[in-house]
């Protein structure tokens, strides 16, 4: 994870800005974005345009995902399609970017590329830097689970609250003719096909 970190900067301070130098936004085909961050700081060494292109950035956002009971980290692509380049812009440069195999194209009006608000880059990288992962459940507010652990195992129950900071999810259990809550951990339930 460390050497992934290293490698994603160009320079040591994402953020520095001198007079021309701005963010750009460029489309790729989606899926391939991790490629053409790697072909892109490939033809930047070969060309030598460290000068004119600092960053090259895949924003993403750890997610943890839980499938078949395992809780597991991923890497979320926040904007997938979608790779940010800090450079200064001119012929050469844009020319180096946009001739990158998988680059479609940069966004903007028509040919001409629009750089991103100072803020809109502080907010995407803040982002980025979040300390804790989000927990993304395959179940809803309504939908029937079925307990998988604790006290309550293989009882059913209806999803009546999520609580997505605690990593807690509140289920509608009826047992003894009443509806009762209990609050349980995010592995302890199980989405019910239905």
């Amino acid at each position: 994870m460390a050497e992934e970190k290293k490698e994603q900067n160009i320079q040591t301070e994402p953020d520095i800005r001198d007079d021309d130098r701005r963010w750009y936004v460029i489309h790729t085909y989606s899926g391939y974005e991790n490629k053409v961050k790697q072909n892109l700081l490939h033809r930047i060494e070969t060309m030598e345009m460290r000068d004119q292109i600092f960053n090259v950035i895949v924003p993403t956002e750890e997610e943890i995902e839980i499938k078949n009971g395992q809780r597991r980290t991923v890497q979320k692509k926040v904007f997938p399609g979608y790779v940010l380049v800090q450079m200064k812009m001119n012929d050469n440069s844009w020319y180096v970017v946009r001739n990158t195999p998988g680059v479609t194209s940069f966004v903007g009006h028509g040919n001409k590329p629009t750089p991103l608000e100072e803020d809109e880059v502080k907010a995407i990288l803040r982002q980025m830097e979040q300390e804790a992962p989000k927990v993304k459940v395959s179940y809803q507010v309504g939908q029937a689970v079925k307990i998988t652990d604790g006290p309550f195992t293989d009882f059913e129950g209806i999803v009546d609250a999520i609580d997505h900071e605690r990593g807690r999810v509140r289920v509608l259990v009826s047992f003894f003719g009443r509806e009762a809550p209990v609050e349980l951990d995010f592995l302890q339930v199980t989405r019910l096909v239905e």
